[in-house]
């Protein structure tokens, strides 16, 4: 894989969050990529499947040489809304799903090929031998370069990987949500020379009052004055502090925040100092 260190996650560019046209999305990208990050994460759900068009329609009209940027979509879930007729949310890792699914991803993003597919979440009723099918296809087609699974367990993970090579797993990690730390599926990355991905690296932590996150809160008050840094980044070197090398998805939908949390690389967080964000969260020493 060969992807920005810091990954722009593109949900809520759409009706699932701000709601941008297209020139505040072009900005968007505009200042992405002046800041080097060139990896955008979509899904085919996202926003209610508008979201990927609106990113598609801007791109095309921004001349953008394709190869300068990465683009990463995800399948599998089938949600019901107005676009769609489905009568209740469910997966599908048929072989015809998630060829069309990519096909309509294509379409939507206007482009040849995507640099990585992930399936969404795992489902009980998924079927390694025809998803290895599929990804085969995909590949041998053009259409799509690299595969990896999200919130996938690390028995699902080689459920998958078995049958045809997987490149990452995308999870959610952050302050609030640190399971990965200690389920192995950041241990299996590392042991097949693999990057993870995380997603929601900020937690709850601005948007819910609760103990953990006043606990953690006076923590990131003497750490923003030790470092000069704001809590956001903070947040976010935590996460890259992980010897796993972990690739995370920034949800923002505000421009500014793109470059501060940029920023986030330049942060190296002392030992004790990682060690003292994760007793917070805890709310209790390591054991």
């Amino acid at each position: 894989m060969d992807y920005s260190e810091i990954i722009v996650g593109c949900m809520r560019w759409g009706i699932w969050g701000a709601n941008h046209n297209e020139r505040e999305v072009q900005k968007l990208i505009e200042i992405s990529l002046e800041e080097n990050l060139t990896t955008f994460d979509h899904a085919d759900i996202y926003g209610n499947y508008t979201t990927a068009k609106l990113f598609g329609d801007t791109f095309a009209e921004m001349k953008i040489d394709r190869e300068e940027v990465q683009l990463i979509s995800k399948c599998g879930i089938e949600m019901p809304c107005s676009n769609r007729g489905f009568q209740i949310k469910s997966y599908n890792y048929s072989k015809e799903h998630i060829i069309s699914s990519v096909e309509n991803s294509l379409r939507n993003l206007q482009t040849d090929y995507l640099d990585l597919l992930l399936l969404h979440r795992p489902s009980p009723l998924m079927n390694p031998g025809e998803i290895a099918t599929a990804f085969g296809v995909l590949r041998s087609s053009g259409k799509v370069l690299d595969f990896g699974v999200s919130n996938f367990s690390t028995s699902q993970f080689d459920l998958i990987n078995d049958l045809f090579p997987l490149t990452t797993n995308q999870v959610e990690i952050s302050i609030n949500h640190t399971n990965s730390f200690y389920d192995e599926t950041l241990e299996q990355m590392m042991r097949k020379k693999l990057k993870p991905m995380a997603y929601s690296v900020m937690g709850n932590y601005f948007t819910e009052k609760s103990e953990q996150n006043s606990r953690i809160g006076k923590i990131l008050d003497e750490l923003c004055q030790k470092y000069g840094a704001e809590e956001n980044q903070l947040l976010l070197s935590f996460i890259l502090k992980h010897p796993a090398k972990i690739l995370p998805v920034i949800g923002t939908s505000k421009s500014e925040n793109i470059q501060k949390l940029k920023q986030s690389l330049n942060i190296n967080l002392e030992r004790e100092d990682w060690f003292r964000l994760l007793e917070a969260s805890k709310g209790k020493e390591v054991d």
